[in-house]
């Protein structure tokens, strides 16, 4: 029974937070390269922060309809 409460607690959590996640994880990822020497590709990489939680709005927007 509990192992199922978790279960469910942690696929709920990854479900409303899983944007932010690979939001953040682009924005380490944007970091390093940044700090790496590769300016370029950490502005790049970089732009992926606000397009991934655009995206994920617009699709929560959907679902809800």
């Amino acid at each position: 029974m509990l192992l199922k409460f978790i279960k469910k607690t942690m696929r709920d959590f990854i479900e409303t937070y899983y944007p932010i996640i690979l939001a953040f994880i682009s924005f380490l990822m944007s970091v390093t390269l940044w700090f790496t020497g590769n300016q370029l590709e950490g502005i790049f990489v970089g732009i992926w922060v606000p397009s991934i939680l655009s995206l994920s709005i617009a699709i929560r927007q959907r679902r809800k309809k």
